[in-house]
Protein backbone atom coordinates (compact mmCIF):
# COMPACT_ATOMS: atom_id res chain seq x y z
CA UNK A 1 0.00 0.00 0.00
CA UNK A 2 1.07 3.57 -0.65
CA UNK A 3 2.03 5.79 2.28
CA UNK A 4 1.56 9.54 2.18
CA UNK A 5 4.46 11.69 3.36
CA UNK A 6 3.18 14.87 5.00
CA UNK A 7 4.74 18.15 6.08
CA UNK A 8 5.23 17.69 9.87
CA UNK A 9 4.33 20.30 12.47
CA UNK A 10 7.65 21.36 13.99
CA UNK A 11 6.24 23.35 16.91
CA UNK A 12 2.90 24.32 18.41
CA UNK A 13 2.57 27.61 16.53
CA UNK A 14 4.08 26.38 13.25
CA UNK A 15 1.60 26.23 10.37
CA UNK A 16 3.92 25.66 7.41
CA UNK A 17 7.37 24.57 6.37
CA UNK A 18 9.64 25.22 3.41
CA UNK A 19 11.22 22.30 1.58
CA UNK A 20 14.92 23.08 1.31
CA UNK A 21 16.18 19.87 -0.27
CA UNK A 22 14.99 16.46 -1.44
CA UNK A 23 17.55 13.92 -0.23
CA UNK A 24 15.94 11.14 -2.30
CA UNK A 25 14.62 11.28 -5.83
CA UNK A 26 11.67 9.56 -7.47
CA UNK A 27 12.39 5.86 -7.94
CA UNK A 28 14.88 5.66 -5.09
CA UNK A 29 14.54 2.90 -2.51
CA UNK A 30 14.05 4.23 1.03
CA UNK A 31 14.03 2.58 4.43
CA UNK A 32 11.73 3.53 7.26
CA UNK A 33 13.21 6.47 9.26
CA UNK A 34 15.82 7.14 6.56
CA UNK A 35 16.19 10.92 5.87
CA UNK A 36 13.90 11.79 2.97
CA UNK A 37 13.89 15.59 2.70
CA UNK A 38 15.03 18.68 4.57
CA UNK A 39 12.73 21.48 5.74
CA UNK A 40 13.06 24.90 7.30
CA UNK A 41 10.55 26.54 9.66
CA UNK A 42 10.68 29.38 12.16
CA UNK A 43 11.40 26.81 14.89
CA UNK A 44 13.94 24.48 13.35
CA UNK A 45 15.77 23.24 10.27
CA UNK A 46 15.48 19.46 10.17
CA UNK A 47 15.85 16.36 8.04
CA UNK A 48 12.51 14.54 7.88
CA UNK A 49 12.61 10.72 7.94
CA UNK A 50 10.55 8.47 5.73
CA UNK A 51 7.41 7.14 7.47
CA UNK A 52 7.69 3.78 5.69
CA UNK A 53 10.01 1.58 3.68
CA UNK A 54 9.55 1.25 -0.06
CA UNK A 55 10.09 3.28 -3.23
CA UNK A 56 9.72 7.05 -3.48
CA UNK A 57 6.92 6.86 -6.02
CA UNK A 58 5.95 10.51 -6.27
CA UNK A 59 7.11 13.99 -5.23
CA UNK A 60 4.37 16.61 -5.02
CA UNK A 61 6.25 19.61 -3.60
CA UNK A 62 9.28 21.37 -5.03
CA UNK A 63 12.44 22.46 -3.31
CA UNK A 64 11.81 26.04 -2.24
CA UNK A 65 8.04 25.58 -1.87
CA UNK A 66 6.32 26.57 1.37
CA UNK A 67 3.78 23.93 2.31
CA UNK A 68 1.02 23.90 4.93
CA UNK A 69 1.42 21.49 7.84
CA UNK A 70 -0.09 18.05 7.14
CA UNK A 71 -0.09 18.60 3.36
CA UNK A 72 1.04 15.57 1.36
CA UNK A 73 4.45 16.28 -0.18
CA UNK A 74 5.35 12.81 -1.44
CA UNK A 75 4.15 9.21 -1.69
CA UNK A 76 6.05 6.08 -0.67
CA UNK A 77 4.98 3.00 -2.60
CA UNK A 78 5.71 -0.69 -2.23
CA UNK A 79 8.94 -2.01 -3.70
CA UNK A 80 7.13 -3.06 -6.89
CA UNK A 81 4.96 0.06 -7.12
CA UNK A 82 4.55 1.94 -10.39
CA UNK A 83 6.53 5.15 -10.19
CA UNK A 84 4.93 8.40 -11.36
CA UNK A 85 7.36 10.59 -13.26
CA UNK A 86 7.20 13.99 -11.56
CA UNK A 87 6.90 17.24 -13.50
CA UNK A 88 10.17 18.97 -14.29
CA UNK A 89 9.60 21.43 -11.45
CA UNK A 90 9.52 18.64 -8.87
CA UNK A 91 12.78 16.93 -9.72
CA UNK A 92 15.31 17.12 -6.85
CA UNK A 93 18.26 19.42 -7.37
CA UNK A 94 20.88 21.26 -5.40
CA UNK A 95 19.46 23.59 -2.69
CA UNK A 96 18.59 26.97 -4.18
CA UNK A 97 17.27 29.16 -1.39
CA UNK A 98 13.72 29.89 -0.36
CA UNK A 99 10.87 30.14 -2.84
CA UNK A 100 7.38 31.53 -2.78
CA UNK A 101 4.13 30.13 -1.37
CA UNK A 102 3.14 26.82 -2.89
CA UNK A 103 -0.27 26.03 -4.28
CA UNK A 104 -0.82 22.36 -3.35
CA UNK A 105 -2.46 20.50 -6.20
CA UNK A 106 -4.97 17.69 -5.57
CA UNK A 107 -3.67 14.15 -5.75
CA UNK A 108 -4.11 12.39 -9.10
CA UNK A 109 -6.93 9.85 -9.18
CA UNK A 110 -5.03 7.30 -11.20
CA UNK A 111 -1.39 6.33 -11.22
CA UNK A 112 0.04 5.92 -14.66
CA UNK A 113 1.96 7.49 -17.51
CA UNK A 114 0.93 11.08 -18.21
CA UNK A 115 0.92 12.58 -21.71
CA UNK A 116 3.79 14.82 -22.70
CA UNK A 117 3.16 18.39 -21.56
CA UNK A 118 2.70 21.19 -24.06
CA UNK A 119 5.16 24.08 -24.37
CA UNK A 120 2.73 26.27 -22.43
CA UNK A 121 2.49 23.66 -19.65
CA UNK A 122 6.27 23.47 -19.42
CA UNK A 123 6.43 27.24 -19.06
CA UNK A 124 3.89 27.09 -16.24
CA UNK A 125 5.82 24.34 -14.49
CA UNK A 126 8.92 26.50 -14.50
CA UNK A 127 7.30 29.10 -12.24
CA UNK A 128 4.55 29.63 -9.69
CA UNK A 129 1.42 31.78 -10.20
CA UNK A 130 3.02 34.54 -8.10
CA UNK A 131 6.16 34.57 -10.25
CA UNK A 132 4.06 34.69 -13.44
CA UNK A 133 2.05 37.59 -11.99
CA UNK A 134 5.23 39.55 -11.24
CA UNK A 135 6.53 38.79 -14.72
CA UNK A 136 3.31 40.02 -16.32
CA UNK A 137 3.28 43.24 -14.27
CA UNK A 138 6.86 44.03 -15.31
CA UNK A 139 6.54 42.76 -18.90
CA UNK A 140 9.21 40.12 -18.37
CA UNK A 141 9.55 36.98 -20.50
CA UNK A 142 10.15 34.18 -17.98
CA UNK A 143 11.87 32.06 -20.63
CA UNK A 144 14.69 34.63 -20.69
CA UNK A 145 15.46 34.16 -16.98
CA UNK A 146 17.92 31.54 -15.81
CA UNK A 147 16.05 29.80 -12.99
CA UNK A 148 17.94 28.67 -9.90
CA UNK A 149 15.14 26.34 -8.81
CA UNK A 150 14.56 22.71 -9.61
CA UNK A 151 15.12 21.85 -13.28
CA UNK A 152 15.53 25.54 -14.10
CA UNK A 153 12.39 26.63 -12.28
CA UNK A 154 12.21 30.42 -11.90
CA UNK A 155 11.67 31.32 -8.26
CA UNK A 156 10.40 34.54 -6.75
CA UNK A 157 13.98 35.39 -5.78
CA UNK A 158 15.13 34.86 -9.39
CA UNK A 159 12.58 37.21 -10.95
CA UNK A 160 12.99 39.93 -8.34
CA UNK A 161 16.75 39.79 -8.86
CA UNK A 162 16.27 39.94 -12.63
CA UNK A 163 13.92 42.91 -12.37
CA UNK A 164 16.43 44.68 -10.15
CA UNK A 165 19.25 44.06 -12.62
CA UNK A 166 17.12 45.43 -15.46
CA UNK A 167 16.34 48.58 -13.48
CA UNK A 168 12.58 47.82 -13.44
CA UNK A 169 12.30 47.91 -9.64
CA UNK A 170 13.35 50.43 -6.98
CA UNK A 171 16.73 50.19 -5.29
CA UNK A 172 16.68 48.46 -1.87
CA UNK A 173 20.15 49.56 -0.75
CA UNK A 174 22.95 51.85 -1.79
CA UNK A 175 24.93 51.06 -4.91
CA UNK A 176 27.34 48.23 -4.20
CA UNK A 177 25.35 46.94 -1.20
CA UNK A 178 24.54 43.23 -1.07
CA UNK A 179 20.83 42.55 -0.55
CA UNK A 180 19.51 39.14 0.48
CA UNK A 181 16.03 37.92 1.35
CA UNK A 182 15.51 36.69 4.89
CA UNK A 183 15.44 32.93 5.30
CA UNK A 184 12.17 31.31 6.37
CA UNK A 185 13.51 30.80 9.89
CA UNK A 186 14.83 34.37 10.19
CA UNK A 187 11.56 35.86 8.94
CA UNK A 188 9.46 33.83 11.37
CA UNK A 189 11.78 34.63 14.28
CA UNK A 190 11.38 38.32 13.47
CA UNK A 191 7.59 38.02 13.40
CA UNK A 192 7.48 36.16 16.71
CA UNK A 193 9.85 38.55 18.47
CA UNK A 194 7.81 41.59 17.42
CA UNK A 195 4.62 39.80 18.46
CA UNK A 196 6.09 38.99 21.87
CA UNK A 197 7.09 42.61 22.49
CA UNK A 198 3.56 43.69 21.62
CA UNK A 199 1.95 40.97 23.75
CA UNK A 200 3.89 40.91 27.02
CA UNK A 201 4.73 43.75 29.39
CA UNK A 202 8.47 43.06 29.45
CA UNK A 203 10.42 43.82 32.63
CA UNK A 204 13.97 42.64 33.43
CA UNK A 205 15.80 42.02 36.69
CA UNK A 206 19.56 41.30 36.85
CA UNK A 207 21.30 39.40 39.67
CA UNK A 208 25.05 38.94 40.13
CA UNK A 209 25.80 35.34 41.14
CA UNK A 210 29.01 33.92 42.63
CA UNK A 211 29.79 30.62 40.83
CA UNK A 212 32.95 29.83 42.81
CA UNK A 213 31.31 27.00 44.75
CA UNK A 214 29.85 25.51 41.56
CA UNK A 215 33.24 25.84 39.83
CA UNK A 216 34.90 23.76 42.56
CA UNK A 217 32.26 21.01 42.37
CA UNK A 218 32.33 21.03 38.57
CA UNK A 219 36.10 20.56 38.50
CA UNK A 220 35.93 17.73 41.05
CA UNK A 221 33.07 15.88 39.32
CA UNK A 222 33.77 16.55 35.64
CA UNK A 223 35.58 13.26 34.88
CA UNK A 224 32.99 11.24 36.78
CA UNK A 225 30.16 12.79 34.75
CA UNK A 226 31.96 12.23 31.44
CA UNK A 227 32.33 8.53 32.27
CA UNK A 228 28.58 8.42 32.94
CA UNK A 229 27.79 10.01 29.58
CA UNK A 230 27.16 13.55 30.82
CA UNK A 231 28.93 16.86 30.29
CA UNK A 232 28.97 18.85 33.53
CA UNK A 233 28.64 22.44 32.32
CA UNK A 234 27.69 25.56 34.25
CA UNK A 235 24.44 25.51 32.28
CA UNK A 236 23.52 22.16 33.82
CA UNK A 237 23.83 23.63 37.33
CA UNK A 238 21.81 26.70 36.31
CA UNK A 239 18.99 24.61 34.85
CA UNK A 240 18.82 22.48 37.98
CA UNK A 241 18.64 25.60 40.18
CA UNK A 242 15.96 27.06 37.89
CA UNK A 243 13.87 23.88 37.97
CA UNK A 244 13.93 23.79 41.77
CA UNK A 245 12.98 27.48 41.93
CA UNK A 246 10.12 26.98 39.45
CA UNK A 247 8.69 24.28 41.70
CA UNK A 248 8.68 26.80 44.56
CA UNK A 249 7.35 29.74 42.47
CA UNK A 250 4.93 28.14 39.95
CA UNK A 251 3.66 31.43 38.49
CA UNK A 252 7.02 31.77 36.68
CA UNK A 253 6.25 28.43 34.96
CA UNK A 254 2.75 29.53 33.90
CA UNK A 255 1.33 30.99 30.69
CA UNK A 256 -1.55 33.31 29.79
CA UNK A 257 -4.58 32.16 27.79
CA UNK A 258 -6.86 35.13 27.25
CA UNK A 259 -8.01 36.16 30.73
CA UNK A 260 -6.84 32.89 32.27
CA UNK A 261 -3.53 31.96 33.89
CA UNK A 262 -2.49 28.39 33.06
CA UNK A 263 -0.33 26.77 35.74
CA UNK A 264 1.57 23.96 34.03
CA UNK A 265 1.87 20.61 35.75
CA UNK A 266 5.20 19.83 34.10
CA UNK A 267 8.36 21.92 33.99
CA UNK A 268 9.65 21.85 30.41
CA UNK A 269 12.84 23.87 29.96
CA UNK A 270 13.60 25.32 26.54
CA UNK A 271 17.32 25.74 25.77
CA UNK A 272 18.12 28.37 23.15
CA UNK A 273 20.72 26.96 20.73
CA UNK A 274 22.49 29.33 18.35
CA UNK A 275 23.11 27.89 14.87
CA UNK A 276 24.87 29.30 11.84
CA UNK A 277 21.49 29.71 10.15
CA UNK A 278 19.37 30.93 13.09
CA UNK A 279 18.20 30.15 16.60
CA UNK A 280 16.11 27.22 17.82
CA UNK A 281 14.79 26.24 21.24
CA UNK A 282 14.63 22.47 21.86
CA UNK A 283 12.90 21.47 25.09
CA UNK A 284 13.90 19.28 28.03
CA UNK A 285 10.61 17.61 28.96
CA UNK A 286 9.60 16.97 32.58
CA UNK A 287 12.82 18.49 33.86
CA UNK A 288 11.44 18.52 37.40
CA UNK A 289 12.06 14.79 37.63
CA UNK A 290 15.69 14.88 36.44
CA UNK A 291 18.82 15.03 38.57
CA UNK A 292 21.95 16.97 37.60
CA UNK A 293 23.47 14.08 35.62
CA UNK A 294 20.37 13.48 33.51
CA UNK A 295 19.90 17.21 32.93
CA UNK A 296 23.48 17.43 31.65
CA UNK A 297 22.84 14.47 29.34
CA UNK A 298 19.64 16.07 28.02
CA UNK A 299 21.33 19.42 27.32
CA UNK A 300 24.17 17.77 25.39
CA UNK A 301 21.80 15.53 23.43
CA UNK A 302 19.48 18.34 22.33
CA UNK A 303 22.32 20.67 21.36
CA UNK A 304 24.03 17.95 19.32
CA UNK A 305 20.87 16.93 17.47
CA UNK A 306 19.89 20.56 16.85
CA UNK A 307 23.19 21.28 15.10
CA UNK A 308 22.89 18.05 13.09
CA UNK A 309 19.28 18.88 12.07
CA UNK A 310 18.08 15.71 13.78
CA UNK A 311 15.42 17.21 16.07
CA UNK A 312 11.94 15.72 16.00
CA UNK A 313 8.69 17.76 16.15
CA UNK A 314 8.18 16.87 19.80
CA UNK A 315 11.65 18.19 20.68
CA UNK A 316 10.63 21.81 20.02
CA UNK A 317 7.14 21.80 21.55
CA UNK A 318 5.71 22.27 25.01
CA UNK A 319 8.28 24.56 26.62
CA UNK A 320 7.15 26.35 29.80
CA UNK A 321 10.32 28.35 30.59
CA UNK A 322 13.38 29.23 28.49
CA UNK A 323 17.07 29.63 29.28
CA UNK A 324 19.32 31.45 26.82
CA UNK A 325 23.10 31.79 27.14
CA UNK A 326 24.53 34.89 25.43
CA UNK A 327 27.44 34.69 27.88
CA UNK A 328 29.00 31.92 25.81
CA UNK A 329 29.89 34.65 23.29
CA UNK A 330 31.24 36.98 25.99
CA UNK A 331 28.17 39.12 26.74
CA UNK A 332 28.09 40.40 30.33
CA UNK A 333 24.32 39.92 30.37
CA UNK A 334 21.33 40.08 28.02
CA UNK A 335 17.78 41.41 28.19
CA UNK A 336 15.92 38.64 26.34
CA UNK A 337 12.49 38.69 24.72
CA UNK A 338 9.98 36.26 26.22
CA UNK A 339 9.28 33.11 24.21
CA UNK A 340 5.50 33.18 23.80
CA UNK A 341 3.22 31.90 25.30
CA UNK A 342 5.62 31.62 28.25
CA UNK A 343 5.83 34.42 30.80
CA UNK A 344 9.53 34.42 31.69
CA UNK A 345 12.99 33.78 30.26
CA UNK A 346 16.46 33.68 31.84
CA UNK A 347 19.60 35.00 30.14
CA UNK A 348 22.99 33.79 31.39
CA UNK A 349 25.89 36.22 31.10
CA UNK A 350 29.58 35.36 30.78
CA UNK A 351 30.87 33.28 33.70
CA UNK A 352 34.28 34.75 34.42
CA UNK A 353 36.79 35.80 37.09
CA UNK A 354 35.88 39.15 38.70
CA UNK A 355 36.85 41.09 41.82
CA UNK A 356 34.23 40.61 44.55
CA UNK A 357 33.85 41.36 48.24
CA UNK A 358 34.00 38.18 50.35
CA UNK A 359 33.90 38.44 54.16
CA UNK A 360 34.61 42.18 53.93
CA UNK A 361 37.72 41.55 51.83
CA UNK A 362 38.35 41.95 48.11
CA UNK A 363 38.87 38.62 46.35
CA UNK A 364 38.88 37.16 42.85
CA UNK A 365 35.73 35.06 42.34
CA UNK A 366 33.99 33.24 39.47
CA UNK A 367 30.99 35.46 38.79
CA UNK A 368 28.16 35.91 36.30
CA UNK A 369 25.11 38.12 35.82
CA UNK A 370 21.76 36.37 35.34
CA UNK A 371 18.91 38.42 33.86
CA UNK A 372 15.27 37.37 34.19
CA UNK A 373 12.83 38.76 31.64
CA UNK A 374 9.25 38.45 32.90
CA UNK A 375 5.71 39.41 31.91
CA UNK A 376 4.50 42.13 34.28
CA UNK A 377 0.89 41.34 33.38
CA UNK A 378 0.91 38.48 35.88
CA UNK A 379 4.33 38.56 37.56
CA UNK A 380 5.18 41.33 40.03
CA UNK A 381 8.74 42.47 40.63
CA UNK A 382 8.75 41.03 44.15
CA UNK A 383 7.74 37.60 42.83
CA UNK A 384 10.36 37.69 40.06
CA UNK A 385 13.09 38.77 42.47
CA UNK A 386 12.04 36.10 44.96
CA UNK A 387 12.45 33.51 42.21
CA UNK A 388 15.89 34.87 41.30
CA UNK A 389 16.94 34.91 44.95
CA UNK A 390 16.24 31.18 45.11
CA UNK A 391 18.30 30.55 41.97
CA UNK A 392 21.17 32.68 43.31
CA UNK A 393 21.16 31.00 46.74
CA UNK A 394 21.15 27.50 45.23
CA UNK A 395 24.13 28.27 42.99
CA UNK A 396 26.16 30.03 45.67
CA UNK A 397 25.52 27.37 48.33
CA UNK A 398 25.44 24.24 46.22
CA UNK A 399 25.23 21.02 48.17
CA UNK A 400 28.07 18.80 46.99
CA UNK A 401 25.86 15.74 47.52
CA UNK A 402 23.56 16.98 44.72
CA UNK A 403 26.30 16.54 42.13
Amino acid sequence: MATDVVMPQMGESVTEGTIVRWIKKVGDKVDRDEPLFEISTDKVDAEIPSPAAGILAEIRANEGDTVAVNSVVAVIGAADALVVAPPASALPAAPSGRGDQMQVAPAPEHVGVTPAPSTEDLMRERSSPLVRKIAKEHHVDISQIHGSGIAGRVTKHDILEYIGQEGQAGQVGQEGDRVEKMSVMRKKIAEHMVLSRRTSAHVHSVFDVNFSRVAEIREAKRAEYEQAGGKLTYLSFIIKAVVDALQAVPIINASIDGDNVVYHKDINIGIAVALDWGLIVPVIKQAGGLDLLNLSRAVADLATRARAKQLKPDDVQGGTFTVTNPGVFGASFGLPIINQPQVAILAVGAIEKRPAVVNDALAVQTMASLALGFDHRIIDGATADGFMSRVKHALEHWDGEQA
